[in-house]
């Protein structure tokens, strides 16, 4: 279903910092703990313990005053000197945003957020760089795309393209910097398509360097490389879900081949992302043209059953288990068009991965949220309409109704932005590109 742009863009006011300093009397630690403390999402009662009054209840409007004051510390402590503090902060922000919904808090500071990650990312080093990125991730999927998240992500591409491919950079930084491609790019693309199209090529500029030459040997990989393709190959899988049939036709034809051939690979963890995308690339084929057939597959099939039966005894046990499990699963599918499905419970919900797709889509949410990925699931909007979950539940009745309301209303507007892939509304353009 296509995606529409927001009725009204956000004010484009940055908010403003609460005048404390970057130094304070707290240490970094400490107040990471702090603002966890009062955003963990293991409880979503209407009170919390506040630590400063013994363990006495506080009501939820204070306990959030408090945890936005932390949380503006950590913005403002983005801008200070000492790196070791830009770190924390990040980090804090990281850990805050990964297990709570925070949109109504970043929608009023987004530029003056986006510009600290700016600074990070021009200056930082390369473990700034990285984790800057990775908060940059969070924030767009905090706001829940539409405009607030394309301004954004529009701003910093040009700095995070940059990064993915210098070669002089972190290869952490790099591989953050493919992941907040991805992602950025799959919430927040603008409506001509010109954002998925320069995401797409980029991240293919940077993992075909692991694709075979013309004799069709494989490259030696330089230490470090395998991780920074596998991350861009994985960002680039996730954006092939958006693409029209049209797009998506030329792609199988000039990658499957390619990526059957690093099946080769040595690095075990660069393979299984190569035998993931090559599952999800035969399903999206399938789901264009249901006569769609890939080439030499019976080639492909022994590949994968040697794969799927490896005992090396060369690789570590867990790799060899995790490859066989994986390869198992894209050789049955690749035979028999049969997935397994998962099922995934969060609150008295649950969300079923049943197809490359959707847990290529999955996965790459679960990566960068990490365990807060079951709350996102309950509360984020924009997750509970990618995976097509409705509306959050509203299981307490003691919510203050000014907040239910607010939060409809941001509900209803990145609700109603263009949702990225067709498969969501079933209608890949199959009567616009494959007659």
């Amino acid at each position: 279903m296509p995606r529409s742009k927001k009725g009204k863009r956000g004010s484009g006011k940055p908010g403003v910092k609460n005048g404390i300093k970057g130094e304070s009397g707290a240490s970094d630690d400490e107040l990471t703990s702090d603002v966890l403390s009062h955003y963990s999402s293991a409880s979503e009662t209407a009170s919390v313990v506040d630590e400063g009054t013994g363990g006495e209840p506080v009501d939820e409007q204070t306990a959030q005053e408090e945890t936005e004051d932390k949380l503006k510390q950590c913005i403002d402590n983005l801008m200070d000197k000492s790196a070791k503090t830009r770190l924390a902060a990040l980090e804090s922000l990281r850990q805050a945003f990964c297990s709570k919904v925070l949109y109504e808090f970043l929608s009023e500071r987004r530029l003056t957020v986006s510009d600290c990650l700016e600074r990070s990312l021009k200056k930082g080093g390369g473990e700034e760089q990285a984790a800057a990125a990775t908060v940059f991730t969070l924030l767009c999927i905090q706001l829940g795309g539409g405009d607030e998240a394309e301004v954004g992500f529009n701003m910093l591409r040009p700095l995070l393209s940059n990064i993915l491919i210098d070669s002089g950079a972190s290869l952490a930084a790099r591989q953050s910097c493919a992941r907040a491609l991805g992602m950025c790019c799959y919430v927040s693309a603008g409506d001509d398509g010109e954002d998925l199209i320069k995401s797409l090529a980029l991240l293919e500029s940077v993992f075909t360097s692991s694709y075979p030459n013309r004799e069709g040997v494989l490259p030696t990989p330089k230490p470090g490389t395998p991780g920074l393709h596998a991350a861009a190959l994985q960002a680039w899988a996730l954006l092939v879900t958006l693409c029209p049939a049209s797009r998506l036709l030329v792609l199988l034809d000039l990658h499957l081949p390619k990526l059957e051939a690093c099946l080769q690979s040595s690095d075990v963890h660069f393979r299984i992302a190569v035998g993931e995308t090559i599952a999800l690339l035969v399903e999206l084929g399938r789901d264009v043209d249901e006569e769609f057939e890939v080439d030499n597959s019976d080639s492909l099939c022994d590949c994968l059953k040697g794969l799927a039966t490896d005992g090396n005894k060369h690789r570590a046990k867990n790799d060899r288990r995790k490859q066989r499990s994986i390869f198992r699963e894209v050789l049955h599918y690749i035979e028999n068009d049969d997935f397994t499905e998962e099922k995934i419970r969060f609150g008295v919900e649950s969300v079923y991965i049943d197809g490359w797709m959707r847990r290529r889509i999955y996965d790459a949410f679960k990566e960068i949220l990490e365990s807060g990925v079951r709350h996102h699931l309950q509360f984020n909007p924009l997750l509970r309409d990618i995976f097509g979950l409705g509306p959050p539940l509203i299981l307490d009745a003691n919510i203050r109704t000014n907040k239910i309301s607010r939060f409809e209303k941001h509900l209803f507007n990145s609700a109603a932005f263009k949702a990225r892939t067709k498969q969501r509304s079933k209608v890949r353009d199959k009567r616009a590109d494959v007659m």
